[in-house]
């Protein structure tokens, strides 16, 4: 398999920690600025030059959620990212899609107005999207309570989606010391092996951090 990605960038650490959790053997294709043959490959396979793409014997597959499914349907491992109880993978696949709407889209949206000349700023936008960070913050203080991971006591996809979101939205609009369940949480996910890796092989990168990277994590 050939991964398509950028290990800086939260989605792709979203796939590489899928890959990692289970071993999983894959080529790294680094979209980095002129390498203008990965370039050419990446936007031949999809044109509309988003990352992560993985490639699995000729077969596209786009989207960070997508790829995973199709990791744990076609490369499963000791890892069952997805369960195989349709109930339990529903409340899976509903926190994956909690963290990339609520928790990564707003902070993406902070960081992308934070590079903008400053007369085309969105400050009404950036506000509802740390509006909607506190909300997301509050509600999950609730939703993790006696929990280890997202959806209970097994790593999942739920998982690998919160810890990149979680990683890089504290940097953005940081989580309040009292969401203590929130803190917790997201300590417990940086400490795990395949996040932890993921967050080193990104460490080169920090500088690029529109906000400035904080001297922590």
């Amino acid at each position: 398999m050939k991964l398509y990605a950028h290990p800086f960038s939260s989605y792709c650490q979203k796939v590489l920690i899928a890959l990692y959790e289970n071993d999983t053997p894959f080529e790294f294709r680094l979209l980095a600025p002129g390498d203008e043959q990965v370039a050419a490959e990446h936007e031949a396979l999809w044109p509309l030059k988003r990352m992560p793409v993985l490639v699995d014997e000729g077969r596209t597959v786009v989207e960070a959620t997508i790829i995973i499914e199709h990791l744990s349907l076609h490369h499963p491992g000791p890892v069952r990212l997805i369960p195989e109880d349709p109930r339990a993978a529903l409340d899976v696949r509903m926190m994956d899609r909690f963290f990339d709407n609520y928790i990564m889209t707003p902070m993406q949206k902070i960081v992308s107005d934070s590079i903008r000349a400053p007369e085309h700023r969105d400050r009404h936008g950036v506000a509802e999207a740390r509006k909607t960070l506190d909300t997301a913050y509050r509600w999950l203080e609730d939703a993790v309570t006696e929990r280890e991971w997202a959806t209970g006591n097994s790593f999942s996809l739920a998982d690998c989606a919160a810890a990149p979101a979680l990683f890089y939205a504290d940097w953005s609009h940081p989580i309040g010391k009292a969401l203590s369940n929130v803190q917790e949480y997201r300590r417990r996910l940086l400490a795990r092996p395949s996040v932890a890796r993921a967050v080193d092989e990104a460490r080169p990168y920090r500088p690029l951090f529109p906000l400035g990277a904080p001297e922590r994590d």
